[in-house]
């Protein structure tokens, strides 16, 4: 297919950047426009002529502007074969003109339903509806019309076009056209969601039998999980919190793909604790986590439980981080730093790491119960954040001995920890800090195994420790090991056939034992 001059557009914008350059620009090429609105207010102002689409629909706009365009004088002009006989003739008899450039954006509606207070009125106001419609049927007939949706398009536009005599070819119209159906099904999206979302009274489906994912990358990234892999960063954008998207990067160098990754454990496990806290994670697991009294205090017992795997980690903090937690930072090796602000001077010296990534963000941003996505061959399984916190109202006591007010403490601890660690996951610890972490292993007492030789490696002792497990023991084996290594107390979901066997075992070994009823496989 060949070049197609532009002789005529139709420009109708809600946001107006740069549109006064471009419509001035198409001019210069003899170019007749059409306009609506505000947008043809503006651009009369600045001296550029323009035709009403009233004048050429012959009907004013009605119901407060949310009729203009939607007229077959309009509408033919653009869905009209420009090689088809037929619809030449009918456009010659009814003296329409084609028209073969369509230059709109859409009413923001993702804007507006994210502002605080939004009605649903309002948010219904501002679903664009001739637009949509003008862009889909100049999309539709791209093999003759080009399509113009957002003003990052212009200047590429506006440069093949000077260089071709007003006109834009075949490949171009299409790739305008596969953005335009790009942004109208994004469009869609947002408003099904809003819609599905605010509808509490007929309560829709939570799984719905067609599930849109509507996402606006964010930026390429330099490879995946491996240099082999290519790789980019998306924001959801149903979603009203920003979360990772609303990283402010203080210093250093770009965030790979493995840094968000642990980034979002990071980010999560911090925001679980009301106490200054200190996380340190390695490949989406924690290395360590403490509460104290100030930062460094959480730092210090932190980077203790295993420094070695701390190597090269993810460093979150829930406080704003002073000049005494950065001198002892400065000393280690780090990927990345995050915390809701920094200190100037603990800024600056952090700062002479060249490539440590600094990052600033706010973690006061509630969790959203919002959907899990895990990709898997040929689909995609879709389940609720696993959002479920600690109710001490439903803890159930099965041991013969009762916990002391300080191994409960330190279960309470223990289990916001496992929440975030690999299935199988146990882990160690006092009630301000973890001692040993075992992850990721496909049996529960191996787990067992690997925390109490990671604490021996670090030099901490399991003596009076407590033992949280992700999941229920299956046998005994994982109390016995727990018991001989030093931990007095075990807090895990219950519900194994062979509960009994296990409560009997923490019995024998004189340790208290509670169950939570409710567990937190990781996969």
């Amino acid at each position: 297919m060949n070049e197609r001059k532009v002789r005529r557009a139709l420009i109708s914008v809600y946001d107006k950047t740069d549109v006064v350059e471009f419509a001035r620009e198409l001019t210069k090429l003899s170019i007749e426009i059409i306009s609506t609105g505000g947008t043809a207010t503006l651009l009369r102002e600045n001296g550029i002529e323009c035709i009403e689409v009233a004048e050429i629909t012959g009907a004013p706009e009605m119901l407060d502007g949310r009729v203009k365009t939607l007229h077959p004088f309009v509408h033919g002009a653009i869905l009209a074969k420009r090689d088809n006989p037929e619809h030449v003739s009918q456009l010659d008899e009814l003296n329409i003109k084609t028209i073969d450039l369509i230059v709109v954006n859409l009413y923001p509606f993702e804007k507006v339903i994210q502002q605080q207070g939004t009605t649903l009125d309002v948010a219904l106001e501002n679903i664009d509806i001739g637009g949509p419609t003008m862009i889909r049927a100049a999309a539709k007939n791209f093999p003759d019309v080009a399509v113009v949706t957002s003003a990052d398009q212009y200047a590429d536009i506006l440069d093949e076009m000077k260089k071709s005599n007003g006109a834009l070819a075949y490949e171009t119209r299409k790739k305008l056209a596969i953005a335009a159906f790009q942004r109208t099904n994004e469009y869609d999206g947002i408003i099904y969601q809003y819609l599905q979302d605010s509808d509490q009274e007929n309560k829709p489906e939570k799984f719905p039998k067609a599930l849109n994912l509507n996402l606006a990358k964010v930026q390429d990234l330099r490879y995946g999980e491996n240099p082999h892999q290519g790789a980019a960063f998306y924001r959801d954008l149903s979603s009203a919190a920003p979360g990772l998207v609303g990283i402010e990067q203080l210093h250093g160098k770009e965030l790979s793909f493995n840094n968000l990754m642990d980034l979002d454990a990071v980010v999560r496990m911090v925001k679980s604790f009301d106490d200054p806290c200190s996380v340190i994670v390695k490949h989406s697991n924690p290395c360590g986590v403490a509460i104290g009294d100030d930062l460094h205090d959480a730092f210090v017992k932190a980077f203790a439980t295993d420094s070695l795997s701390a190597f090269g980690g993810i460093y979150g903090f829930n406080r704003t981080l002073n000049l005494e937690t950065a001198e002892e930072l400065r000393k280690i090796f780090i990927e990345v730093i995050v915390a809701p602000d920094f200190e100037a001077d603990a800024l600056q010296l952090l700062s002479k790491k060249k490539n440590l990534r600094i990052l600033k963000l706010d973690f006061s941003e509630p969790e959203i119960n919002e959907f899990n996505f895990k990709r898997v061959a040929g689909g995609l399984l879709v389940q609720d954040e696993d959002l479920a916190d600690l109710d001490e109202s439903k803890l159930r006591v099965v041991s013969q001995r009762k916990p002391t007010t300080e191994e409960m403490e330190a279960m309470k601890f223990a289990w916001k920890v496992v929440k975030w660690v690999k299935s199988n996951a146990i882990v160690f610890c006092q009630k301000d800090r973890t001692i040993g972490i075992g992850a990721g292993q496909m049996s529960r007492v191996d787990a067992s195994q690997l925390a109490i030789d990671k604490a021996g490696k670090a030099g901490l002792s399991l003596q009076g420790s407590v033992l949280a497990s992700d999941a229920f023991f299956p046998f005994r084996d994982g109390v016995d090991v727990a018991a001989k290594a030093g931990a007095t107390a075990i807090i895990q979901p219950g519900g194994s056939v062979r509960d009994e066997e296990v409560i009997e075992a923490v019995n024998g070994h004189g340790m208290s034992m509670v169950f939570t009823g409710i567990r937190h496989f990781r996969h």
